[in-house]
């Protein structure tokens, strides 16, 4: 039996990915590092609120047999690009970093279509950047998942996500931009747990991300 340890489980895909290792007998334990409490109740799931800015305090935590990695944020709720460099960058490397100091073995995040270290958009670079920083610590397998734009429901609404997914939904029934299209975040979540089975590390494209969580 295993334990999970997630983070950014009260978003759309850690929601979805919490739920599903719930679910799945293969986990006896899902440990969920949050900065504020979910809806889920469940006795395999540990919740603990932190303060991400705080690692001394909970860093004994993150000890398991994988770390799924799902926060994120947007420039509309961080406000700055600097908060949110912190929470998608900063806050995600630190616990991998954490996690493979502790001895977790398997680390799996979530990143992004376009993701490129040496991109101009600052989006795509900070992804890319953290890619780039996570495949130099010392994890056994460590999978990144590049989803495009995610659809499903959310705790908050975001107005103008609403129409960036509606714009691109035509823009792909034309042919265009189809490496971004919108994935389901239920779908992302089987994908991440799927990668946990795989014995080798991989970066898995929009595409790959859709065969990945497909599959039997």
């Amino acid at each position: 039996m295993k334990k999970a340890i997630v983070i950014g489980g009260t978003g759309m895909v850690g929601t979805q990915l919490i739920k599903l290792l719930i679910d799945n007998d293969e986990f006896s334990e899902v440990l969920s590092l949050v900065r504020r409490p979910s809806s889920i109740i469940h006795p395999k799931l540990n919740e603990q609120i932190i303060d991400f800015d705080k690692s001394e305090s909970w860093k004994e935590l993150v000890k398991g047999d994988v770390l799924f990695s799902t926060l994120g944020t947007t420039i509309a709720q961080a406000k700055t690009k600097e908060n949110q460099y912190r929470i998608d960058f900063t806050y995600q490397f630190t616990v991998a970093e954490i996690a493979s100091k502790n001895g977790v073995s398997n680390y799996i995040l979530i990143s992004s279509a376009g993701a490129d270290s040496r991109s101009k958009i600052f989006y795509s670079n900070m992804k890319g950047k953290l890619d780039d920083a996570v495949q130099l610590l010392p994890f056994q397998v460590i999978n990144i998942l590049r989803p495009g734009q995610l659809t499903g429901e959310r705790t908050e609404k975001r107005m103008g996500e609403k129409i960036g997914i509606s714009v691109m939904t035509v823009l792909n029934k034309l042919g265009i931009l189809k490496k971004y299209r919108p994935i389901h975040a239920a779908q992302v979540a089987r994908a991440m747990i799927h990668a946990f089975n795989k014995p080798k590390s991989g970066i898995y494209t929009l595409q790959e991300v859709h065969e990945l969580a497909d599959r039997n």
